[in-house]
């Protein structure tokens, strides 16, 4: 592991623990009747948040109703009147209804709700809190707009030709600089007239003068929100792309000096991106992805990586496999251990990620259909979930397109027929797994949950992980022992060769 993802993992877990200490935090928003999007509920669950999607799914849309949630102490406005103006032109305006933002907040140890609404202008209420206000929290609010306008040092470049004051930078952002930025500096400085500002560098490589007219977009801009946001403390930051201009190693190293940033002076930060490397820099409850459909905008959930490597171009040239949880996960990949050798694949071809729930399969078929990548993806559904099919193959068929799921062998859940193939061989995996009392163990915990009260469905599931508990082994590593002999030697055979079709199927359309 390099050293740039231990101090980003680092950094991930504590800020952890630091979010239910950090005195201001704005926990959710949720968006109605504005801009196309009828309902939507965002939460931040770290202190630092990456909302991410396709463009026109409303990621500054939702950066903007954040930048409404707090009354700002200084002389700005960021209030939905001014973020949100009402369009005079019927066919331009909102027409889903009255749009609002509802808000809930931590402050000091309460939880606080407050709502805007727009009628004829924009009001505030407290859900029925008397007397209340509108907490109060310096907001730093940065567009692509403004981030690359080069008019933004233009306007100082007079500094130099008249009588300024020089101000030396603090050490936050000396470091900040040469953590980030492609040339090091020996020094920053600030030069200031009658409001305006401009910094300027001696670069070590050349002992050069190296001003802000002489910096790319992207140096400029990181130079001038770190110092905008170092001396900041109990702020909300909100940041519209901020990778705009920058090297992924600069964006990855950027992340990482935010949340240490956010770390020291308890800082809630929220950006848009468009890039797979400002969304992995953050832990996956820091990751909100958007995606917009029938007339709505919804979040996807942190656990489907494998939907954010494909939209963002990370599964070119990869076979992306999807299927319900983590048991299943393990059973591909044990098959995947047998298939790899014969079909020449390495583990970077194929991609396997989970869900959570059969039901959610369609949906999924109709977003990939609609960014044209059916042909990169592969669904496998549990050997129960047999009623799904018609549905996906439904959703296929609105982007004539033939896709058909494979299923997992058996009519149960994948935890029953491994408990079941372990049973049947439990003198063959006694070596696989290590386990010399295999047969006593299975035969044992069969008893023990044959008469428990609960769904079927429960009970296969909480006797599986107990399995898993005993022989001190993860369930997924015992699912991938199990698919790997049972794909060679065994009743994952016919499975096996669904899956190897597929891999042919998927080579022959990308000409792989």
């Amino acid at each position: 592991m390099s050293l740039l993802r231990r101090n980003l993992q680092q950094v991930w877990d504590q800020l952890r623990a630091k979010k239910t200490h950090m005195p201001k935090f704005l926990e959710s928003v949720l968006l109605r009747n504005l801009r196309g999007i009828a309902e939507l509920p965002v939460s931040f669950g770290y202190p630092v948040s990456v909302v991410a999607g396709p463009n026109g799914c409303g990621k500054s849309t939702v950066l903007f109703a954040c930048a409404c949630a707090y009354d700002v102490s200084e002389s700005r406005d960021y209030s939905p009147a001014v973020l949100f103006p009402n369009l005079k032109s019927p066919s331009l305006s909102d027409q889903l209804g009255s749009p609002s933002f509802e808000y809930y907040f931590a402050e000091n140890g309460s939880r606080l709700g407050m709502t805007w609404r727009r009628g004829k202008s924009w009001s505030k209420s407290f859900m029925g809190r008397k007397e209340a206000a509108q907490p109060q929290r310096n907001i730093y609010l940065r567009t692509l707009a403004n981030l690359t306008s080069p008019s933004e040092v233009r306007s100082i470049l007079q500094i130099g030709s008249k009588n300024f004051e020089q101000h030396e930078l603090d050490a936050d952002l000396v470091a900040f600089a040469h953590r980030v930025l492609p040339f090091k500096y020996r020094g920053l400085k600030l030069l200031q007239l009658k409001g305006k500002d401009l910094l300027f560098a001696d670069r070590e490589d050349t002992g050069s003068a190296y001003s802000e007219f002489h910096m790319s977009a992207g140096e400029r801009a990181l130079l001038r929100i770190s110092k905008d946001i170092s001396r900041l403390h109990d702020a909300l930051i909100l940041i519209d792309e901020i990778e705009a201009g920058l090297h992924p190693h600069t964006q990855q190293q950027v992340m990482l000096e935010l949340q240490r940033l956010a770390l020291r002076n308890n800082l809630q930060v929220i950006v848009t991106s468009h890039s797979p490397v400002v969304l992995e820099s953050v832990p996956p409850e820091g990751r909100i992805f958007l995606e917009r459909t029938h007339g709505n905008v919804h979040v996807q959930p942190p656990y489907r990586d494998i939907f954010q490597r494909a939209f963002y171009g990370q599964s070119q040239d990869k076979l992306s496999i999807l299927c319900e949880d983590e048991v299943a996960e393990g059973l591909i990949l044990g098959v995947l251990d047998v298939l790899n050798p014969r079909l020449n694949l390495t583990p970077d071809d194929v991609t396997v990620g989970r869900d959570t729930g059969k039901d959610q399969f369609p949906q999924h078929v109709e977003t990939l259909g609609k960014f044209q990548l059916l042909d990169e993806f592969v669904l496998v559904l549990d050997g129960d979930a047999r009623g799904v099919e018609p549905a996906v193959q439904q959703a296929a068929q609105r982007f004539n397109r033939t896709m058909s799921p494979l299923f997992l062998p058996g009519e149960t859940p994948p935890e029953d027929w491994i408990y079941v193939a372990l049973e049947r061989r439990a003198t063959q995996y006694v070596e696989e797994l290590g386990a010399p009392g295999l047969a006593e163990l299975l035969r044992s915990l069969r008893q023990s949950f044959e008469n428990a009260s609960d769904k079927p469905t429960n009970i296969i599931k909480q006797r599986y992980a107990t399995l898993a508990d005993s022989l001190q082994r993860e369930p997924k590593e015992i699912a991938r022992i199990v698919g790997r002999w049972e794909a060679a030697n065994g009743d994952m055979k016919i499975f096996a060769s669904e899956l190897e079709q597929a891999v042919y199927n998927w080579r022959n359309k990308m000409g792989a």
